[in-house]
Order: structure tokens, then C-alpha cells, then sequence
């Protein structure tokens, strides 16, 4: 195994791969406990689907993939925020349709313009070995700014993401943290989505908190074994994908649905036990 891990690292896109990928996967997995206690795990799918439109777009245009969708992808969020909020139309109504919109906007932009070429299909399915430089220093102070943020209002995300209305009648201004928790998942789908692509994006996301969930009872329990299980799995999967020569993404998934069933298995046992 030694010899294994040593061979690997002697390659500089596995080690960017390593790297990176530790970093976006701590950050999806601290979020996403938030998104999923509030019940907005599909925002995550539906971004994702924004983001491919703006990564579709940016080929065309010969613009900077990440530099285009950014933005796009932020105002999506607060877009479907305020939708979920405020509007007549229903959250998962709303996600579905500027996620289906969005992605019909890509589809037709490459279509008349590139065609499925190597750098869409990396956006769509993921392509996490072949990371440029400028890819690896934006995750680095993107994935940092995330976790500073996610520290400095952490009290803040924990009340609005436990009891909206109590934090609201405590003086916490709930609409303004609700904006943060949007834009920090704006910037985690962007990010993920070169290393998971459009297609499994918020499996990294959900599964870790859902998983945590099975045997944790609180919030910092849930989202340090979230943290734990995602940065494993990502390990793990990168290890299966390396050895068998299988899609890096889709293995990360597969691990993170093994570890799943391993967490629901000994819930189901400890209440046998008891």
C-alpha cells in the first residue's frame, strides 16, 4: 500500500488531485450539513446545472471557464434563494426550472459552436487528474475564503440552520446568513464541479452529512464526521480510480454510498442491541 500511495504521489497531477480535492471536499462537507437540515439539498443539483451552462458558455466564448461561471453561478444562488423564499413558485419548482433552463442554454450554446468536446465533457462528468495550475490556486484561495467564512459565522449558520424563527426573534439577521450559505455553495459547486463534474457534484455535498446523520446526535459531531468520511472517501476513491483505471468521480460516489450503508447498518444493530 506503502509503495502504492508512494507511486502515485511521484506524479504532480495526483499529488494536485490529492490536494485539491481534500480542500473541496472539506468545504462541501461542512456545507452540506447546513443545506441538508434546511432542506435545500437540490439547490446544490440545480447550480450545478447553472454552472454547466456557464462553463458551456465560456468555451464558446473562449473566455476562462471558472472566471465566467463564478458569478453566474453566485447569482443563481441568491436567485433561487429568494425564489424559495418569497416567490408563488415552490423551491423544487424553482430549482427545477432554472436548473433545466440553464442546462438547455449550455447544451444548445456547445452544440452550435464547440460540439461535446474533451473540456465540456470534463465539466459534465468530472476530471479531477487533469487540473491545470490556474485551476489549483483558484480551488486553493477560493476553498480557503469557504472555510474562513464557514468558521467566522459559524454560530450564526448553526442558529438559522436549527430555528429560523428563533434566530430571527434573537436579533440574528437570518436573511443575510441564509446569503452567505448561498454564496459559499455557489462557490463549492464551481469548484467541485472540476473534480466531480455537473452529473455527481451534490453527492459530495449530501452524501456526507446524510451518512453522519445515521449515528451522530449534534451539529459539531455531524459536520466533523462529515468532514472525516468525505476526505476519506475522496482518498479512497481516488485510490480505485488510480489502480483500475475507473471514473475518479464515480468512484468517490461509490465509496461514500459503501459508507453509507456501513453507518446505516450499525444504526439498525445498536437499536437491535438496545
Amino acid at each position: 500500500m506503502i509503495n502504492l500511495l508512494k507511486e502515485m504521489l511521484s506524479y504532480p497531477f495526483m499529488i494536485r488531485a490529492f490536494f485539491v480535492g481534500t480542500i473541496v471536499a472539506l468545504c462541501s462537507s461542512l456545507l452540506g450539513v447546513s443545506l441538508v437540515l434546511k432542506r435545500y439539498s437540490m439547490i446544490g443539483a440545480g447550480l450545478s446545472h447553472v454552472g454547466f451552462g456557464a462553463l458551456a458558455l465560456a468555451t464558446a466564448l473562449n473566455m476562462q471557464p471558472l472566471a465566467v461561471s463564478i458569478p453566474i453561478v453566485v447569482v443563481a444562488a441568491f436567485l433561487l434563494l429568494r425564489l424559495s423564499e418569497n416567490s408563488k413558485i415552490k423551491g423544487d419548482a424553482a430549482i427545477a426550472l432554472i436548473s433545466t433552463g440553464a442546462m438547455a442554454i449550455g447544451v444548445m450554446t456547445v452544440s452550435m459552436t464547440t460540439g461535446m468536446n474533451t473540456d465540456v465533457c470534463n465539466y459534465l462528468f468530472g476530471s479531477i487528474l487533469s487540473m491545470s495550475e490556474s485551476d489549483v490556486k483558484l480551488s486553493i484561495v477560493l476553498s480557503a475564503v469557504v472555510l474562513v467564512m464557514f468558521i467566522l459565522f459559524y454560530n450564526h449558520i448553526f442558529a438559522v440552520t436549527f430555528d429560523e424563527t428563533f434566530a430571527k426573534a434573537t436579533g440574528t439577521n437570518a436573511k443575510l446568513y441564509n446569503m452567505i450559505i448561498a454564496l459559499l455553495t455557489a462557490l463549492i459547486i464551481v469548484l467541485g464541479m472540476r473534480m466531480m463534474g455537473t452529473v455527481l457534484i451534490t453527492s459530495l455535498i449530501v452524501f456526507p452529512a446524510v451518512t453522519s446523520m445515521r449515528l451522530c446526535k449534534n451539529f459539531k459531531a455531524v459536520i466533523i464526521n462529515s468532514a472525516i468520511i468525505s476526505v476519506i472517501c475522496l482518498w479512497i476513491g481516488l485510490v480505485i480510480s488510480y489502480v483500475y483505471a475507473t471514473p475518479t468521480g464515480a468512484s468517490i460516489v461509490l465509496c461514500n454510498i459503501v459508507v453509507f450503508f456501513v453507518y446505516w447498518l450499525i444504526k439498525v444493530l445498536k437499536r437491535k442491541i438496545i
